[in-house]
Order: structure tokens, then C-alpha cells, then sequence
């Protein structure tokens, strides 16, 4: 079953799974928890359960990501994040300890951020962030999205929810459950997905277009959006459904800051440099990383 149509929640019956070649980065028939401890539940997702445990002998903490695999499409699209965690590693990238198949589930030994979500963060703090504090965030994660986009990964799902804090306050992107591997800087992709609100309009496009074709700056627009969500507690646009946004966001100007007296024009002019519409006017990650908000 495609993992789109997990995220709508369609049910089908579960069949059985035959693996193509076995992935490097995976260990087969090992149950994770005769290695891991179970210490209690962080979440649950759309894909599965998510749980803090310990390793019974290094004593590392992490968070377990657990998804049941239904499909040979599932296997595939699933070892990609798992792909990406191995080869790409970053200061600023969650980090995975170690990957198991058993008993047809996938599950993810991935680095435990004690800070949590961003957007959790903003939650529990009642406010939306500082401009300093936007600064430091934003900076991280371009530092990260120029390691990514220079090994040809797209996130394809960057938003305050997707970064995480660790206890000192460093940033950790995560979550690459729809991320595309792509051969080439070439290379473009035409599949749609992602979140609505954070979406870049020619992602949104090549759902009624094929041809028309994306790369690694869909991800900067996606990071102006989110941008605005830490300034604003919630990105552009939230009051609506979400299948109204993605004809929003094709037609519309670019979103902008509310209130063009509270924020620096450093950080207007940096979104507007995120926020242009065709891609091939977008600044990229390394011009972006010259400039300041």
C-alpha cells in the first residue's frame, strides 16, 4: 500500500512482503526490544508508534520508530529515510543508531531530542519565537539542508513539527519518511507529497501536471513557510482545509510576515528570497548562507 495512502488513513488487508535484495543498513530476523528496552511511549503517528528506550548494554537512549510493512512498496519507500540516515551524517541531522526488519516491521533506533519538536516548543511556551531565535534555528537548518542537498536528498517535509532540539538546544532535522534520494543535482522529481501549508507550488503542480518537475529548492520554500510558522506560531494560511491551501498557494502572491513593523528588514528580504514562485528564481541554500536575517 503506497504510504500516501496510509497518511488518509485507507485500510487494506496485509500481504506478504517479498524483499528485493537485503539493505546494507538493515539487520534481518532480530527482535529490536531483545536489544532495546521499552521505557515508554513518545507518540503515535501516522505510520506507528514511537517509544523511548535503552540500550540494554550501552545504556543509549533513542527513540524507537516502529512501522508494520504491508507491501513491497512500503519495504522500498520506507528504506529510503533509512538510506538517508546511514550515508548522510551531520551535526545537525538526527542520528540512527540501528535499523531492524522482524516480524514485518520496520523499526528505527533513531537519536532521542529530549527538546522535542519545534513546534511542540512553541506550544508549550504559548508564543511564537524571537527574531534572535528564528536566527539560530534557521541557520542550523540551512547548514543541514546544504549537506542534504549536496549528497541530492530533498526533504520534501521541512517544518517546525520535522526539527527537533536536543537538551542544549542544537538542532536536529528529522523525519525523512517522504524524502526523495535523487542520482544527480539533475535530477528532479514529479511525485506529490509532503504537507499542504509548506508546500512548494511546483511540488503542488506536479499533481495535475507531470511534467511538472522538482528539485532540492522545493525545500526552501518550505523553509520561508516555516520560517513564518516560528514568527507567527502557525504557517500561512492555517485557518483553511488543506485541499484549499494547495490552490492557495499555486494562485496566490507569496505569503509575507504580518506585521511589517515587529521583524528586521533583513528577515522580510531573507523570505522574499525564500518565497519566489518559480524555483529557478529561488536563492539556493549556499546563497542564502551569505546573507543574514
Amino acid at each position: 500500500m503506497p504510504l500516501l495512502a496510509k497518511l488518509l488513513s485507507f485500510n487494506t488487508l496485509k500481504a506478504p512482503v517479498k524483499k528485493k535484495a537485503k539493505n546494507p543498513y538493515i539487520r534481518y530476523h532480530v527482535d529490536p526490544y531483545s536489544e532495546w528496552e521499552k521505557l515508554g511511549e513518545l507518540g503515535d503517528g501516522a505510520f506507528g508508534k514511537v517509544y523511548k528506550v535503552r540500550h540494554k548494554v550501552s545504556g543509549t537512549i533513542a527513540a524507537a520508530k516502529s512501522i508494520s510493512i504491508e507491501s513491497d512498496e512500503d519495504f522500498e519507500d520506507l528504506t529510503v529515510e533509512v538510506d538517508i540516515l546511514s550515508e548522510c551524517k551531520h551535526d545537525y541531522l538526527v542520528g540512527l543508531y540501528e535499523t531492524y526488519y522482524y516480524d514485518n516491521n520496520i523499526c528505527m533506533m533513531i537519536e532521542f531530542c529530549s527538546g522535542g519538536a519545534i513546534d511542540n516548543i512553541i506550544m508549550d511556551l504559548d508564543r511564537s519565537l524571537s527574531e534572535s531565535e528564528i536566527k539560530v534555528i534557521c541557520r542550523q537548518t540551512l547548514e543541514v539542508l546544504q549537506s542534504l542537498h549536496a549528497k541530492h536528498v530533498i526533504h520534501r517535509d521541512l517544518k517546525a513539527g520535522n526539527i527537533l532540539l536536543t537538551e542544549g538546544g542544537i538542532v536536529k532535522l528529522a523525519d525523512f519518511g517522504v524524502s526523495a534520494y535523487c542520482k544527480s543535482s539533475q535530477e528532479k522529481r514529479n511525485t506529490h507529497i509532503g504537507t499542504p501549508y509548506w508546500m512548494a507550488p511546483e511540488v503542488i503542480s506536479c499533481e495535475t501536471d507531470k511534467q511538472s518537475l522538482y528539485n532540492t529548492q522545493a525545500d526552501i520554500w518550505s523553509l520561508g513557510i516555516t520560517l513564518i510558522e516560528l514568527a507567527e506560531s502557525q504557517p500561512p494560511y492555517a485557518e483553511m482545509q488543506p485541499t484549499r491551501v494547495l490552490f492557495k498557494i499555486v494562485r496566490a502572491e507569496p505569503p509575507i510576515l504580518a506585521s511589517n513593523t515587529k521583524w528586521s528588514d533583513s528577515f522580510h528580504d531573507f523570505l522574499r528570497k525564500c518565497l519566489v514562485k518559480d524555483p529557478s528564481g529561488r536563492s539556493t541554500v549556499e546563497q542564502l548562507l551569505k546573507v543574514s536575517i
